[in-house]
């Protein structure tokens, strides 16, 4: 039987229970660790672990687990797993000044005794990669066991260390969200907030993880209206698109002579066909894809594709009802003539090329420009 049991600062790891009978959830059980045991204590069993198992980044999927819950805790076990727990404060700072003393640039989140004391875990947070092996060189003889360092991010530095959010309640990291994804700024320009990083970020620092829980919404929704700015002709003649509200469906015009009006997106679009110029068929398209940069641990979302696809469909002339494209835009469209760039001078000490100052021979036109020019 699969039991995923949890640890201090919201960590979690399959087990397996070899008894018929599960293990009552928050029970302490003893585990099998790094070289030793740890305590943690039952937060899933049966069904719902092996879903969380496949469903979850720490989970194993199906390649499954090896390690095993080799008994129930007894009252002296989890006396002196508390113990350990007060301990933990301790010797963070006791590391934190052997890191200043270092001069190391990192900064120590928290730390963790295994329960049988056989390992002590620091978590640090570093923006630039850090060299710390004299640091745990003098950890390991200050405190005798094995030291592990663990650098972290500043999202799951806020999922270990908890708190309250400014919405009132508890960190979505640390309560229920199972994998912390990235956000960027684009997400809060879809859903027109504001753009103030003081405003839409979190306790960590960075953006909010709750503005991707609606941002697929939005980006569907936008596609059915016109983009914003974009001229489009009704019985009025020419209006331009002030604005789309996506809630009750309704878009905002302005006329040539500045009247502004507000209208259904269904009347519009049976306006526009009454006249020959139809908005464009509402097509249903994947969410656009995203980015990763595993190095900063950013999202940039492509955009590329969205915007190219309304870009060409406001770029086909009016007069034509969205039609084939006139022949002077055909003629925008051909290939222009490949025309090599010139060169300033020519290298240095090379055939052909010019001389080290004096400007003398013919310019190397047959070698190619460098790199920083091209």
């Amino acid at each position: 039987m699969l039991i995923e049991v949890a640890f201090k600062g919201n960590r979690k790891d399959f087990f397996l229970w070899e008894q018929d009978e599960a293990p009552p959830i928050k029970a302490a059980v003893i585990v099998d660790a790094d070289r030793g045991e740890d305590l943690g204590y039952v937060f899933s069993a049966g069904e719902l672990a092996e879903k969380r198992n496949a469903g979850t980044p720490h989970g194993y999927g199906a390649a499954g687990t090896s390690k095993k819950i080799k008994r129930l805790a007894s009252t002296e076990d989890v006396k002196r797993a508390e113990e350990l727990r007060a301990q933990d404060e301790d010797a963070r700072r006791k590391a934190m000044d052997r890191v200043k003393a270092n001069e190391l640039i990192m900064k120590l989140s928290d730390a963790e005794w295994q329960w049988d004391r056989k390992k002590l875990t620091l978590y640090f947070t570093a923006e630039k990669r850090v060299d710390f092996r004299t640091l745990v060189r003098e950890l390991a003889s200050m405190f005798r066991t094995r030291i592990e360092l663990k650098q972290i991010g500043v999202r799951d530095e806020a999922k270990r260390l908890d708190g309250i959010g400014r919405c009132g309640r508890q960190y979505c990291s640390s309560s229920w969200l199972p994998e912390l994804r990235p956000v960027n700024l684009g997400v809060a320009k879809d859903q027109r907030l504001s753009l103030n990083p003081s405003q839409i970020s979190g306790a960590c620092g960075r953006l909010m993880c709750c503005l991707r829980y609606e941002h697929e919404f939005y980006a569907q929704s936008r596609k059915r209206f016109p983009k914003e700015g974009r001229l489009v002709r009704t019985k009025r003649g020419e209006e331009k698109v002030i604005a789309n509200d996506i809630f009750r469906e309704y878009v905002t015009l302005r006329g040539d002579d500045g009247e502004v009006r507000t209208i259904a997106l269904l009347e519009l679009r049976e306006e526009a066909e009454a006249v020959g110029a139809p908005l464009p068929a509402v097509s249903v398209a994947p969410a656009p894809p995203v980015v990763v940069d595993e190095e900063e641990g950013d999202v940039a979302i492509d955009e590329d594709v969205t915007d190219a696809e309304e870009e060409g469909e406001a770029s086909a002339p009016e007069e034509n009802g969205g039609g084939e494209p006139t022949p002077a835009a055909s003629e925008q469209k051909e290939k222009r003539p490949h025309r090599r760039r010139g060169r300033r001078g020519g290298r240095r000490n090379r055939q052909g090329g010019r001389g080290p100052r004096d400007g003398s021979g013919p310019p190397d036109s047959s070698s190619p420009p460098p790199a920083s020019e091209a």
